[in-house]
């Protein structure tokens, strides 16, 4: 037992039967090496009764810093342990509140010493169970309750004010900061840490995963957030140094997620549901404060977002453990999913092997969509040219590059807003116009024109219409409100295009920032060519062709396409000459045939009468031969009925 919970004040050799001397405080005083000034003055005053009174066996339990609405308290748990054991004779406090705050757990415990013959004395409250029950015991108890419920009502409104007026709400800094020693709600960067936390994030957008990030930190031995920030405060237990370099992909992703490293601070993750528990639940972001520009970046915003738009795609692994970084970007043009990417094995040194994305409902039975199928190759080299095309735009013509995109960009907002204005005037009048229905049918039913039960079906029916329109109608004129300057987004772009100095190889930080989306058309095939459409949306400016680019790239050809190509030309080439050779050659034989000889008139009519002649024969004997086929036919009906 720990002497400071659990404090003798007797020889526990002579006796089986304690009386325990129960000292709490919900907060110290200040004192970090010496135990607080009110439990030193409530033991005086209990050890003092107990010899008065003739409590020969005491044992002195002290919780400090420990709340009175909370029971889970590392000394009355050892106190009930030795209840259980029947080994406590009576339980002496100061107060009935310094024994607990919540009124039905203190009279679950006041039943509990009757039964088990356990004297319970409050000295401040004349509360002594061996005499006649307390009248006024359980309002004592609500009393006390309600003076914890007071205190963390005002708490509550403080840690709120503190809150929304931007000061971190956090009692340590998190992981690569580390608070101001001459200002405790300021947060400054801690050198050490700060590094590490950047380099999580280029990893991530490099395409490494939270699990590998964490496998890489504990291989390099790196220490783990949590031991790291007991050292820093120089609160250093056995748990926190229990495996310092413990990495976990919880961690990563916990780290990841945060946008106080953009130099924010953010309040109101969590709240509790009573001021009885101590478990915390999360708040939606939404209901987060959120203060930008507080105190010192470790990330910049876009790097943060970078990440993020990382962290929404799964990728799989290949057999070499690598990930292809195109996976979540390339989009169907016809159905608008995601292409999934076929990887395979080479099965032989003139085969490549497989590397392609196909659209993922092709893959379905039955196919919902057509197979949109593009080599990985393809992909990254129109890509790299439309990265290294707009770039290069952009650094050379950089005046010109933010008003082009400023005039795209105005055509296409006035498109929406056009629409979007039309849709806000309409559910206006249709909130205007409920409010007078509203207004009608209430007056109806004063009138008694429309009974109640009407009058309830109409209400609702017309509230609830009028609530999505009004939700609508916030929606139009939030988007409305985020039309943005373009050569902000411009100013963006260029300042990313600076950070790369060449662009000669597609490497995956520079395809994560860069790209947002790729979208594949379905291929057409025209006099024996394969032509594909890809689109290629970049960050901030969107879909973007420079003035000069606008040919269409060819996509990859393999050594089949290439071989197939050579004999479509080799046969279009030759097609002219075999035409011209087989029809000479058909002209040149007919020549050598002699001519038929001509007849005369008599013979010509002489033919065309045997003709006659035989065609009236032909039909003499059809009918012939119809006639027995009847005659057999009603003599075999004659002997059937007869039978």
């Amino acid at each position: 037992m720990n002497n400071n919970i659990w404090q003798p004040l007797c020889d526990k050799s002579i006796t089986t039967q304690y009386d325990i001397l129960y000292c709490r405080l919900s907060r110290d005083d200040g004192l970090d090496d010496k135990e607080s000034d009110s439990i030193s003055h409530q033991r005086e005053i209990l050890a003092d009764y107990a010899a008065k009174n003739g409590f020969d066996h005491p044992i002195c339990v002290v919780d400090d810093g420990f709340t009175g609405t909370n029971f889970q308290r590392p000394g009355w748990q050892l106190v009930l342990q030795e209840i259980e054991n029947g080994n406590v004779r009576s339980i002496i406090c100061k107060n009935k509140d310094r024994f607990g705050r919540d009124y039905l757990r203190v009279g679950l415990y006041r039943e509990m010493f009757k039964e088990s013959n356990i004297r319970f004395v409050a000295i401040g409250d004349g509360v002594d169970n061996i005499r006649d029950d307390d009248d006024f015991a359980p309002f004592r108890d609500i009393i006390a309750e309600f003076f914890a419920r007071d205190t963390s009502r005002k708490i509550k409104a403080v840690l709120h004010n503190k809150g929304r007026s931007g000061k971190p709400l956090t009692n340590q800094a998190i992981y690569g900061y580390r608070k101001d020693p001459n200002d405790r709600n300021k947060w400054l960067v801690d050198e050490t840490a700060a590094p590490i936390v950047k380099r999580i994030f280029h990893m991530t957008i490099e395409g490494k995963g939270p699990f590998q990030i964490a496998r890489t930190f504990c291989d390099e031995k790196i220490i783990r957030p949590s031991c790291h920030v007991a050292r820093l405060s120089g609160c250093v237990t056995a748990k926190s140094e229990q495996s310092p370099y413990g990495w976990t992909d919880a961690t990563i992703t916990q780290i990841i997620r945060r946008p106080e490293y953009m130099g924010h601070v953010v309040n109101f993750r969590t709240y509790k549901t009573s001021f009885k528990t101590k478990k915390y639940k999360l708040n939606p972001p939404e209901k987060w404060e959120i203060f930008e520009n507080v105190h010192e970046a470790i990330i910049s915003p876009g790097e943060w977002e970078t990440a993020q738009k990382c962290r929404t795609v799964i990728r799989r692994k290949n057999k070499s453990g690598e990930v292809n970084p195109l996976t979540g970007l390339v989009y169907c043009g016809t159905c608008g999913s995601r292409m999934y990417n076929h990887r395979g094995t080479r099965y032989s040194e003139t085969r490549p092997s497989q590397n392609s994305y196909c659209c993922t409902k092709y893959s379905k039975y039955p196919p919902e969509c057509t197979r949109h199928n593009i080599s990985v190759k393809s992909l990254r080299e129109l890509v790299l040219d439309a990265i290294k095309n707009v770039s290069s735009y952009a650094s050379e013509h950089e005046a010109e590059f933010v008003e082009k995109l400023r005039e795209d960009a105005q055509i296409k907002q006035d498109e929406q807003a056009k629409s979007q204005k039309k849709q806000l005037f309409a559910d206006k009048r249709r909130v205007a116009e409920l409010d007078k229905l509203i207004q009608q049918i209430y007056e109806d039913k004063v009138s008694k024109s429309l009974s109640e039960k009407r009058f309830a079906v109409l209400s609702a029916q017309y509230e609830s219409e009028q609530e999505s329109v009004e939700a609508r109608i916030a929606e139009i004129e939030k988007e409305l409100a985020q039309f943005t300057e373009d050569g902000a987004k411009a100013d963006k772009f260029i300042a990313l295009v600076r950070k790369y100095t060449t662009f000669e190889e597609l490497t995956n930080a520079m395809l994560t920032e860069f790209v947002d989306k790729i979208v594949v058309h379905e291929a057409e095939r025209q006099r024996g060519q394969r032509n594909q459409k890809v689109d290629i949306y970049l960050s901030f400016i969107g879909q973007f062709t420079p003035p000069g680019c606008e040919q269409v790239f060819p996509e990859y050809q393999s050594p089949q396409d290439k071989r197939r190509e050579y004999h479509r030309e080799y046969y279009q080439r030759n097609k002219e000459a075999i035409s011209a050779k087989t029809t000479k050659r058909y002209y040149a034989k007919k020549s050598e045939r002699p001519d038929p000889p001509v007849k005369s008139a008599e013979e010509l009519a002489a033919e065309e009468e045997l003709r006659v002649e035989r065609r009236k024969a032909y039909q003499r004997e059809y009918q012939r031969e119809w006639r027995k086929k009847q005659q057999a036919k009603n003599l075999h009906l004659e002997q059937v009925a007869q039978a």
